[in-house]
């Protein structure tokens, strides 16, 4: 059900259309009692909206002869904060099922946009994709978002000024595959000129982006979502993680996503690997064997504490490859719940 403040505004829509609404047909485009639209004529009046009470037989409410509202003048930085807000509740699934107002919204906002405004916007719309990792997205420096997203349709090379996770700074050359959204942030994902190599970097921390003449060709492969979710499960941390997980994909997933690790098929080769791994299939029922199957995840971490909880969670049978760290880690969380367990 709409809220008052939606129908007040849907109100001051009905009477810029012109002429004079009765209280009735107001009252029944509304969806409310005539007493409540004459309550929200005086929540217009009290905004300073010329509203005039017409009485007779056809009498009602219009707007004062020539009376407009002024044009919605919204900087770059405003237009841009409010369409990716309206973009990124559409992708976290926060639009109405009934009538997809994040559309018509930012149908309204392009159509008295400057013209140059609307174009890059749209632009950069293009250019955007999203992970399957919403979250409540900080819109970046406006400048930079647009120049980056013109790099992207173009296929132009752009110079930026970048500030790693250390604190160092560096001037680069990109040539940027796409902008993407993943849990909360904006990152941009392509190629450093200078080295050859892929790359996925911050937008909050570019500083300054400039478009340099000259283009590329965009690579065949993965799209830009996709390259930033591997570009996060194999970045160089303190350890590295092997698992076999058996299971099905879905099932690892769910605690282990494609940002964290990355999943392939196993294939056991030692005789002491396949005799595990025979001794769990044999203790799972046929109907379980026929969905699940041995994988192997590969991950890289800053730390290791998080990791026996998240496989107590899995709830699969694993096996872990490597570090022994990590063994030594489960091991001793194992012996903590059966303490406890034990004590209840």
């Amino acid at each position: 059900m709409p809220r008052p403040t939606g129908r007040v505004l849907t109100l001051l829509e009905l009477l810029q259309s012109g002429g004079t609404r009765t209280v009735a047909e107001l009252a029944e485009r509304l969806g409310v009692e005539g007493r409540t639209v004459r309550r929200y004529v005086d929540h217009l009046i009290d905004l300073d909206v010329p509203v005039e009470s017409v009485r007779g037989r056809y009498g009602g409410y219009r707007l004062a002869p020539g009376y407009r509202l002024p044009p919605l003048m919204l900087s770059d930085d405003e237009a841009l904060a409010v369409l990716l807000g309206l973009v990124a509740g559409r992708r976290a699934g926060l639009a109405t099922t009934q009538h997809t107002a994040s559309e018509t919204a930012s149908a309204k906002i392009r159509r008295v946009l400057p013209r140059h405004v609307a174009r890059r916007l749209d632009t950069l719309l293009e250019a955007l994709a999203f992970t399957d990792q919403p979250g409540e997205y900080e819109t970046p420096d406006a400048e930079v978002l647009l120049t980056l997203a013109d790099a992207v349709h173009h296929r132009r090379p752009v110079s930026i000024r970048y500030t790693d996770r250390d604190g160092r700074r560096s001037e680069r050359t990109l040539h940027a595959y796409g902008i993407v959204a993943h849990a909360g942030r904006w990152y941009v994902t392509g190629q450093d000129a200078r080295i050859g190599e892929d790359r996925t970097l911050r937008l909050d921390r570019i500083a300054d982006a400039r478009a340099l003449p000259g283009s590329f060709e965009a690579p065949a492969g993965p799209g830009p979502a996709e390259r930033v979710l591997t570009a996060f499960a194999t970045a160089e941390y303190r350890h590295q993680v092997i698992l076999r997980i058996h299971g099905t994909v879905g099932q690892i997933r769910a605690h282990l996503p494609a940002s964290v690790a990355t999943l392939e098929e196993h294939a056991p080769g030692a005789a002491e690997d396949r005799a595990a791994e025979d001794r769990v299939a044999e203790e799972q029922g046929a109907e379980d064997q026929a969905a699940e199957r041995w994988l192997r995840a590969e991950l890289r971490v800053e730390r290791l504490d998080w990791l026996p909880p998240v496989l107590a969670a899995l709830d699969r049978p694993f096996v872990i490859e490597c570090p022994d760290e990590l063994r030594d880690l489960v091991i001793a969380l194992a012996d903590r719940l059966t303490s406890s367990a034990r004590r209840a």
